[in-house]
């Protein structure tokens, strides 16, 4: 087998084509970002959750933790967390409440390509997020003790020349991050599809997903979003659904599962650097991940009285 013409240059070029249409849209969704807190906008909103935030056992200040996560990657929600004092307690629930709804624009964008509907998603992950603040309100022990993590300074951009500095350094970076991630993806699909790996990977997590209420053909996507998330899975599950190796249906399922549990490698290393269990993080967003898609499944089993109507998304 040729490793360069029916590998390699296979992966650059559809590499080169996703990472483009995935910088298109992230690039300037973070620079409206940057606008709206520069303009003090995001914190205006952020004030009227004050009293749902004081209901979730948390302070009233810890809003516009959760508004920023909703724009942005996980990393901008840390930094306005590491400059704040918050108990043990408080930080795994603003952990759940991140990792569950964070960077919805594009992530809900980008699932939207793949069988469900942008404001679905964006409802489900906010919803689902603050349910499970709730839940942990009432079972989480009272005292926990404090986080690992040392207070620092947050970085003030006082002029827009500074925020547009900021975001040309940060854009540089992401595209090159972009690119490599989808290539290596492709790359690895492209070597698992060529020995015949892609089947034999996916009857190995057969067992799981058949508990999480998913198709059996979502095995392979399963794993790259709990590796990598949905920003980069998703563009395999667009190939995916292009080459007809994944239906819209089975795609539906799986969007619905990521939507609450995805890359929980990188997500929950995060937290627990600061202090957070692993355990609490991780389990949780299993056990919300199989609640909702069992959840799904009944909705479209009643809607289409006995029989499941897939043609209806949430």
């Amino acid at each position: 087998m040729q490793f360069k013409k029916y590998i390699l240059i296979p992966a650059l070029k559809k590499s080169g084509t996703t990472a483009l249409w995935l910088i298109k849209m992230i690039l300037p969704i973070s620079l409206a970002v940057r606008f709206l807190d520069y303009f003090g906008i995001l914190t205006y909103i952020a004030g009227f959750l004050d009293p749902v935030f004081m209901n979730l056992g948390l302070p009233g200040s810890t809003a516009i933790i959760f508004i920023t996560s909703i724009f942005l990657p996980l990393y901008a929600p840390l930094a306005i967390i590491t400059s704040m004092s918050l108990t043990l307690r408080e930080l795994t629930i603003l952990a759940l409440m991140c990792q569950i709804a964070h960077n919805l624009p594009v992530e809900s964008a980008i699932q939207a390509k793949t069988g469900t509907t942008f404001w679905g998603m964006t409802t489900l992950r906010i919803v689902v997020s603050i349910l499970t603040a709730f839940l942990l309100n009432l079972i989480l022990p009272a005292e926990m003790g404090m986080p690992l993590f040392v207070q620092t300074d947050v970085v003030v951009i006082s002029s827009i020349g500074e925020l547009l500095l900021a975001w040309l350094q940060g854009s540089l970076k992401i595209a090159l991050l972009i690119f490599v991630i989808i290539f290596s993806l492709n790359l690895l699909y492209n070597i698992l599809n060529a020995f015949h790996l892609i089947s034999k990977l996916s009857k190995g997590v057969e067992p799981l997903l058949k508990f999480f209420g998913l198709s059996a053909n979502t095995g392979f996507l399963w794993l790259i979003g709990y590796i990598v998330g949905l920003a980069y899975g998703g563009a395999l599950m667009m190939d995916q659904l292009k080459e007809g190796k994944v239906t819209r249906a089975e795609a539906n399922l799986l969007n619905h599962h990521l939507a609450v549990s995805h890359s929980v490698i990188e997500d929950n290393l995060l937290f627990a650097a600061l202090g957070v269990s692993i355990w609490w993080i991780l389990g949780v967003r299993f056990v919300m991940s199989w609640i909702v898609v069992w959840f799904r499944r009944l909705i479209l089993r009643l809607s289409s009285k006995g029989k499941v109507n897939y043609n209806v998304y949430f």
